[in-house]
């Protein structure tokens, strides 16, 4: 997973607004970064490491020409080292490329490249995009024809900048299942893996569909692979580049925790919407959600709210395990697919799947993704941009549209409580700095529990994802009643083991589970109404939220404080708990 830009200016240099652009885009990869300009000459400068660290040691905007590429990387195919970082080049370093994705018929080509003579510098899939465009240019094709050629060569997921010395002024474009959007500006034009990158210098954008290219040299031409053009709807984002800002936040991380209750707001207001995909869907005898991550633990509550309120049989599938699932679907099943960027690669070829089987709805919260444009139904999130890798207001912001669908097929009576969610949230980070003071305490821990029942189990498992993704910490999230079934061996003596009991049916049974582990020495967070003496008294520590919220609208506002503990836990440990190790914002690659 990558990040790649591109730009073509009227005027003034290339290389300083590359630079911003990609930094907006550092959260999709942060191991190496590059930049190439034209002028004609291509001149590069890259490295490993991340943005800052790279720039203070080359100046990275200190490049000539109007006219570049820029990539940040996240290592799939070679270590990350300066030589393979992107960009890359052919023999003469006459062509340059920057490419997401990758290209898995990458070591058959590059053999068949090297016994023509061409020279490989780098251990990566993406070197072979400008040797087998250097191949065709010298056998007499443009730089369009080109780099169709090559891509007609390969097999795998793409989505490339390329530039070439031989034809100045001009950026060729591509994607195949990886993102490549086109900004178009006031005569100027840009290349992005996601919106935000061009947020400063333009709202009008152009969503590249797969098998599509586009050519920008003082014009914009998109074409398919034939090189017949295409016409495309420009689309006008309503982001501001101030979404993307910190706003005076440390971290993103922790801006975006603070902004769910507007982020649950924003979402209500897409009711209407709502009510006119469940029309449109009409009856359903099953559901299957599909998703990855974080986007899965809200479709697991999604299961719990269809079948307990609506008596709907659900099903909750990881995109990547869907292939062995999709034979069991029909037309009177409406499949649902969760991504926050609308292009998680496990995801959209799920959904590709299911399209000639099933009825498919996308929960999306980028417009004009591919999600958007594949899937028979689409409904919107209104997060707004997430820069934070760990997903925290996209996550409330897809439980309330769950909510809202189950609401619309059945049971109305969750909209008023859906109305009082930003209110109890508000009142939920009030008490951040307790939960600030209650992560120093337990920072320093190897291992990390997380325990609920019912509404409280999908809400454990997304609390223990938050911490591994963003502390390092081994943390586990277990339905409650299991404990004894192997998970309570692991318990001993100052294990943190969090608590989630919301006041409704199981709380009792939790409250039984909570004795359990402290009878065997764990350190007990609990994490239930403000009111609730019992889990109060056999807790260590005490996070008290609203009385009035019960288990069935608790994920909502239980994932507050742990979201907040997570995140101070980071800081504790010195950690940025915006770029997690390993780990990138969208997941463009199976």
């Amino acid at each position: 997973m990558c990040g790649i830009v591109a730009c073509i200016l009227k005027d003034g240099s290339a290389a300083p607004v590359l630079l911003e652009c990609v930094r907006r885009l550092e959260y999709r990869g942060y191991d190496s970064v590059g930049i190439a300009t034209s002028d004609p000459m291509i001149r590069i400068k890259k490295d490993s490491g991340k943005i800052d660290e790279v720039d203070a040691e080359l100046d990275l905007a200190d490049l000539p020409g109007s006219m570049g590429i820029a990539h940040v990387r996240w290592a799939t195919h070679g270590l990350p080292t300066a030589e393979n970082a992107h960009p890359h080049t052919d023999c003469s370093g006459e062509i340059a490329v920057v490419h997401n994705g990758i290209i898995e018929n990458y070591l058959e080509v590059k053999e068949e490249l090297e016994s023509e003579g061409h020279i490989f510098r780098s251990e990566t899939d993406t070197e072979v995009i400008p040797h087998l465009i250097e191949k065709y240019m010298d056998e007499g094709m443009d730089l369009e024809a080109a780099t169709a050629t090559a891509l007609r060569k390969l097999r795998g997921a793409y989505a490339i900048a390329v530039v070439s010395s031989r034809e100045p002024g001009r950026i060729v474009g591509a994607r195949k299942e990886s993102p490549l959007i086109v900004g178009v500006g006031e005569g100027e034009y840009f290349l992005a893996s996601d919106v935000p990158a061009i947020l400063n210098h333009t709202s009008r954008v152009i969503y590249l569909d797969d098998g599509e290219m586009v050519i920008l040299d003082g014009d914009l031409r998109v074409t398919d692979m034939e090189g017949n053009t295409v016409e495309k709807e420009i689309h006008s984002i309503d982001w501001s580049a101030d979404m993307a800002e910190k706003g005076g936040y440390d971290h993103f991380m922790l801006k975006e925790i603070h902004e769910e209750p507007s982020a649950v707001r924003d979402t209500l207001t897409e009711w209407d919407e709502v009510l006119g995909v469940v029309e449109e869907i009409g009856e359903v005898e099953r559901i299957c959600f599909v998703a990855c991550g974080t986007s899965y633990h809200a479709s697991l509550v999604g299961k719990y709210l269809f079948e307990s309120l609506l008596g709907i049989p659900t099903d909750v599938i990881l995109a990547s395990e869907f292939r062995y699932s999709a034979g069991a679907l029909n037309d009177r099943t409406l499949a649902i697919f969760i991504s926050q960027s609308g292009e998680t690669a496990d995801t959209l070829n799920a959904l590709r799947a299911a399209n000639s089987r099933a009825k498919t709805l996308a929960i999306v919260n980028v417009l004009g993704s591919s999600a958007t444009r594949e899937a028979q139904h689409v409904l919107y999130t209104r997060a707004g941009p997430e820069i934070g890798v760990a997903a925290t207001k996209t996550y409330v912001s897809q439980l309330t549209v769950i909510y809202m669908l189950v609401a619309a097929m059945g049971a109305p009576e969750l909209m008023d409580r859906l109305g009082r969610v930003p209110e109890f949230m508000e009142r939920a980070l009030k008490d951040e700095d307790s939960i600030r003071e209650l992560a120093a305490t337990c920072s320093d821990v190897s291992d990390f529990f997380f325990i609920g029942r019912g509404f409280a189990y999908p809400t454990a498992l997304e609390g223990a994802l938050k911490l591994k993704e963003i502390t390092y910490i081994h943390g586990e999230g277990y339905a409650a009643g299991e404990l004894k079934h192997g998970p309570l061996a692991l318990i001993d003596n100052g294990v943190p083991v969090v608590a989630i009991s919301p006041p409704g049916p199981c709380h009792d049974k939790t409250l039984s589970n909570v004795e359990e582990v402290r009878a065997r020495g764990a350190r007990v967070i609990g994490v239930g109404s403000i009111s609730d003496e019992s889990l109060r008294k056999e807790a260590d520590d005490f996070i008290g939220l609203d009385p009035e919220v019960d288990d069935v609208i608790s994920p909502l506002i239980y994932i507050v404080p742990l979201q907040l503990l997570s995140y101070h836990v980071s800081v504790e440990r010195g950690l940025d708990p915006d770029k997690p190790k390993n780990l990138a914002k969208c997941v463009t690659v199976e």
